[in-house]
């Protein structure tokens, strides 16, 4: 009898969990308690993830973080202005190439609310 695979959150966590299991669930505790800080509060916490993801070009990561955001009720006006902030310091180019993205992330958000409506 097979066990099923589990679903992977990141693509790198099933290589990651293969060579080095013990590793990964340390991994995964110490990324559980990052997420469960108080302050900022999520919907900051979220947009503040969405902005690194922003700087080190990570495509997923912006779609990620973009719909965790908005899941905690940031809006398509915050979540690009967030974005736009890091174009004085990053250049213009990863905001802009990280906005379809993020917009597919908030996407993403608003219709998972609209199925459990």
């Amino acid at each position: 009898m097979s066990e099923k695979e589990p679903d992977w959150v990141f693509p790198y966590e099933k290589h990651l969990h293969e060579v080095a299991p013990a590793l990964h669930e340390a991994q995964n505790a110490w990324m559980a308690e990052i997420d469960s800080l108080r302050a900022p509060d999520r919907k900051t916490h979220e947009l503040i993830r969405m902005v690194c993801t922003v700087i080190l070009g990570s495509h997923a990561g912006v779609q990620r973080h973009a719909m965790l955001a908005a899941e905690f009720g940031a809006t398509w006006e915050e979540i690009a202005g967030s974005i736009l902030l890091t174009e004085p310091s990053f250049g213009i180019s990863r905001a802009i190439e990280a906005l379809p993205h993020a917009r597919k992330g908030f996407r993403a958000a608003q219709e998972l609310e609209t199925e459990i409506e």
